[in-house]
């Protein structure tokens, strides 16, 4: 059997952790730069308050009654998300975990007699909430599939499920699937359930009772046929092995308001560098690639178009050598930047792509260019120490800029409890 954990509005749970008022307010978190809804608390949703809506369209609806809402903050998500993931590995057998997001997990419980399987699970959910007091639901079934729609009814019916559901026979399986709308199942979206529904197919039985080749034929070939396979109770996507190195690094974020001007780019450029530069030494890597991409303001009138004047740059066309060296990186990230950069545009979003990876202990340097100082290593290490130690970037590149007026707005982020000392949380 297989299941899936799933943290419960896990944003709007992270902030109700802090501050023990909020329990039964309706809460709600932004995206990037304040723009839309991104996580609900339940009291949220009982408004009528509709995920991904832009804020400024449900503000004044929000105030009037009396919804509290933040920007996001991904330092405390990401800390409580790995809480939460080393929670589970610490109550699991090696390598029965399987983290999917930042608030959902694969769980394998073949080691569970199913009789056993409800009291386990509601023993694995109590534990989990008491160790990091974040809620979650649990969702168990044959495959991943049916773990999603199991954990979907556990979430929809918190009181009666207790926030768990096993599937764990045809009986139970049938009526949850009866029970599950088609643009519910996991891997199907919003233009493919339109293309179901034209089949008279409306919810997940429906599909599941279709032979293998109509979903070839309508769903995308194996792909369609997986998924049917699953929703008949079938295994086909088994536990995935944690990946422990990227083959792409990008840093890529949305500006806090339109930026015109070539040094603000430039620092935006470098700023983004430097972290992609910090998550490469991190998994012992170099890169020969490196690409920037700016995103213009859409044209008055017309429809968004997505600007992607980017420019990969491979081999020795800028990066002689491959490195993980940051003042390397931003110099040729400046450099591509320039090449695209209009005089006179308005620009929303800038990003770094690093890619070609090779090891950082087996460098094949170029024939003509010596091999980086072996010192400058070291000096990248000592700031990477520093940085983590201090936060707050207390060593940086002069190309970084020291105001960052383009940086995304956050203006109602909350306190970042569990990596800043400055900002913990205080009991009275």
């Amino acid at each position: 059997m297989q299941g899936i954990v799933d943290c419960n509005s896990f944003y709007c749970s992270c902030e109700r952790l802090f501050d023990p008022r909020l329990l039964r307010s309706p809460i709600v978190v932004l995206s990037n730069n304040d723009g839309c809804i991104v996580s609900r608390s339940d009291e949220a949703k009982s408004l009528g308050i509709k995920m991904a809506v832009p804020y400024f369209q449900a503000k004044e609806m929000m105030e009037k009654n009396g919804v509290v809402t933040f920007s996001s903050n991904y330092h405390l998500y990401g800390d409580m998300s790995w809480r939460v993931m080393e929670t589970m590995r610490a109550l699991l057998p090696k390598d029965c975990v399987e983290v999917y997001s930042v608030d959902e997990a694969f769980i394998n419980l073949d080691h569970i007699a199913p009789e056993d399987l409800p009291s386990y699970c509601t023993h694995l959910k109590t534990t989990i909430e008491n160790w990091t007091g974040i809620p979650v639901s649990i969702g168990v079934a044959p495959n991943k599939v049916l773990s999603k729609v199991a954990n979907r009814l556990a979430k929809k019916n918190k009181i009666k499920t207790k926030g768990v559901v096993v599937l764990h026979n045809t009986r139970l399986i049938q009526a949850a699937l009866q029970q599950t709308p088609v643009e519910d199942i996991w891997g199907i979206g919003f233009q493919y359930a339109e293309k179901l529904k034209t089949y008279g197919i409306h919810n997940a039985y429906a599909l599941s009772i279709k032979d293998l080749s109509w979903g070839k034929r309508f769903l995308g070939g194996i792909v369609g046929i997986k998924l049917i396979r699953e929703l008949k109770g079938h295994k086909t996507h088994a536990m995935q092995a944690p990946r422990t190195e990227k083959k792409m690094i990008a840093t890529t974020r949305m500006f806090g308001r339109e930026v015109s001007d070539w040094q603000e780019i430039e620092e935006a450029l470098a700023t983004y560098a430097t972290r992609a530069a910090e998550k490469l030494r991190r998994q012992h890597s170099a890169a020969r690639g490196v690409s920037v991409f700016l995103l213009k303001k859409a044209p008055v009138n017309l429809a968004l178009a997505y600007y992607h004047r980017g420019k990969q740059v491979n081999g020795y066309t800028l990066l002689d050598n491959p490195t993980q060296i940051t003042p390397d990186i931003i110099k040729a990230v400046v450099e591509i930047g320039k090449s695209i950069f209009e005089e006179g545009e308005i620009y929303k979003k800038a990003g770094v792509i690093l890619s070609d990876f090779v090891p950082d202990t087996a460098l094949q340097t170029h024939l003509f260019v010596p091999p980086s100082d072996p010192r400058r290593k070291k000096l990248m290490h000592v700031i990477d120490n520093m940085n983590a130690a201090y936060r707050g970037d207390v060593l940086k590149f002069g190309t970084s800029g020291t105001q960052k007026n383009w940086k995304m707005r956050s203006e109602k982020r909350s306190k970042r409890y569990t990596t800043r000392w400055d900002e913990l949380c205080l009991v009275k």
